[in-house]
């Protein structure tokens, strides 16, 4: 009773869902670092997230990883599964699943997805899906799999209703201390779950996110940043130091980049003394 899209571009791996069903997020997601990621659903069997990862960690390809972990399952007409590994996707639809189901699979080499969904007001779903996936081209992975949920949602999503959405991606050397974690994202009961993960990915970015788009802390910035955090009770004759502490008290310490300030933690000190 979902509709989500897993997908790997470059070394990372992810999967969002969103569902009329309370907390998707426990149950549909998995991604393993350097492996894959899966998506389990309709009557979901929570044991196919371990088993196809093993599966694809042991060197097996998706689809015959799915082929084989579905022929042992007694209930797998009633199942929808995606799942993409370092090189190949596939999804399947039992005949069992509740119309509208069904998905689509495709591997273009540096990236590929796994689409699919059961309950949907009908194809679109899915087709929107895709094309949002294309059309996002050339932005992070975790920001191409929302707008991918968000055109899905918007062309109908499940046709009960909405309820929760989650978004699980893993990628080398991301996340807080470099663990890995992309994004883990959980709206397990909200009104508006698909626009509420847009908030919070927005949000994670902000405290976990890389420095980007550093600019030099020298001449008239490095005065407005000293006057800023002045003004908010961090000063020091260091402005590095003056920074970084207000940085730490704020949760931004994963944007600092000893070669200036980050645009969004600029952004953040000049809404701050705004």
């Amino acid at each position: 009773m979902t509709f989500s899209i897993v997908a790997r571009q470059g070394e990372a791996f992810g999967v969002a869902v969103a569902s009329k069903f309370l907390a998707v997020g426990a149950v549909v997601p998995d991604a393993r670092l350097g492996v894959g990621a899966v998506a389990t659903q309709s009557y979901a069997r929570v044991a196919y997230r371990d088993e196809l990862l093993d599966r694809l960690a042991a060197g097996e390809a998706a689809d015959p990883a799915l082929v084989a972990a579905t022929a042992l399952d007694e209930g797998r007409e009633t199942r929808q599964v995606g799942v993409v590994g370092p090189a190949s996707a596939a999804t399947f639809t039992g005949s069992e699943c509740n119309a509208w189901a069904g998905g689509v699979a495709r591997d273009d080499g540096d990236t590929a997805y796994a689409i699919q969904g059961n309950i949907l007001t009908g194809p679109e779903v899915v087709e929107e899906m895709e094309r949002a996936w294309h059309a996002s081209s050339g932005r992070p992975l975790a920001q191409r799999l929302l707008a991918a949920l968000v055109a899905g949602d918007a062309a109908g999503g499940d046709s009960r209703g909405r309820q929760s959405a989650a978004m699980y991606a893993v990628e080398p050397g991301s996340g807080y201390d470099t663990c890995g974690v992309l994004a883990d994202l959980r709206v397990d009961d909200h009104a508006d779950p698909v626009t509420e993960l847009g908030r919070l990915l927005a949000e994670w970015e902000m405290f976990f996110g890389r420095p980007e788009d550093v600019a030099a802390l020298t001449g008239e910035l490095a005065g407005e940043v000293r006057d800023r955090l002045a003004r908010l009770g961090f000063e020091a004759d260091d402005l590095s130091v003056a920074l970084a502490d207000w940085a730490g008290n704020a949760n931004y310490e994963a944007r600092l980049s000893p070669d200036g300030i980050d645009a969004r933690v600029l952004e953040a000190l000049r809404a701050a003394t705004a």
